[in-house]
């Protein structure tokens, strides 16, 4: 019991941090109806500033505050010169260029980072707290509680502000929402830019302890956010976080267990988040808490 229990927290801790890639994804779908695959991309900007900055001296706090404003160009910049270039054509095509976009950024950072781990200089290092029988990383409760507080607030905005209701008008009907003075291309731009602050922050994470700091294949843990999204459903902001939650806690659980899961081989837990996507979606095409499109035939 005390090993789940030490796995559990630890799946939750890193769920959360999924939960905020995630919340990304769906925030730029429900905003423009493109699925954006650079969104990785976006989350390796932020990790890589943050390492960096802290190199050079900079306090954690200001390294992480300095690499959301580097992202929030980084995102700006795709929206306004690339995606909104591309407005009215076809979504296949502008997912498309993201991906190109996600591959020459990544390609880039980690030529930058070549073969070396980079520490993360922040200032929970290898510290732990001791609950009963149970060894929390200090760093991870941190992740855990800063994605809690983010998403609180996100819901809060989302469900009082009014970006937040021109955004869900949009989402819901755009041309009746520009009849009622809804300019699109803003709330869009806002939504990547929303979406990248969240990047960054979760970027700040993936490198901290048991992480051995940012590393080439940082790159893929921001990619599992993705089927965390379509698990709880692409057009739904709740399911973000509930597919976050599902997709690190299955993935930790792998991990720990994988001793008693031999016949599914070694590092099984690396796509253990594809494996519940595909699961989750034969049962329920549009996610856990998406809407269902009806078709007639």
């Amino acid at each position: 019991m005390t090993q789940f229990l030490q796995l559990l927290l630890a799946g939750l801790s890193q769920g959360a941090i999924y939960a905020l890639l995630a919340l990304g994804f769906v925030i730029v779908f429900k905003a423009g109806g493109v699925v954006n695959f650079a969104h990785p991309a976006l989350v390796l900007i932020g990790a890589y500033l943050t390492v960096r900055l802290g190199a050079d001296g900079l306090p954690y706090p200001l390294a992480v505050l300095t690499a959301i404003a580097g992202v929030l160009v980084a995102a700006a910049v795709i929206q306004r010169f690339l995606v909104y270039r591309m407005a009215g054509r076809s979504v296949t095509a502008i997912a498309i260029m993201t991906i190109g976009v996600d591959v020459i950024i990544e390609t880039d950072i980690v030529r930058r980072i070549g073969s070396d781990i980079l520490p993360p200089h922040d200032p929970w290092q290898d510290k732990v707290l001791h609950l009963s029988e149970l060894t929390i990383p200090q760093a991870r409760l941190a992740a855990l509680a800063t994605s809690a507080v983010l998403i609180t607030a996100f819901f809060l905005w989302f469900r009082f502000s009014d970006w937040g209701v021109a955004m869900r008008a949009a989402a819901e009907d755009a041309e009746t929402a520009a009849l009622m003075g809804v300019r699109r291309s803003r709330v869009e731009l806002f939504a990547w830019l929303l979406a990248g602050a969240l990047a960054a922050v979760a970027g700040a994470f993936i490198t901290v302890f048991p992480s051995p700091g940012l590393q080439p294949a940082s790159a893929t843990i921001a990619l599992r956010a993705f089927p965390a999204a379509v698990i709880g459903g692409l057009d739904s902001t709740s399911g973000a976080v509930a597919g976050g939650l599902i997709v690190g806690v299955a993935e930790v659980l792998t991990q720990g267990y994988a001793s008693h899961l031999t016949v599914l081989g070694a590092g099984f837990h690396t796509v253990m988040p594809y494996a519940v996507m595909i699961a989750v979606l034969l049962a329920r095409p549009a996610g856990l808490f998406g809407t269902r499109e009806i078709h007639r035939v």
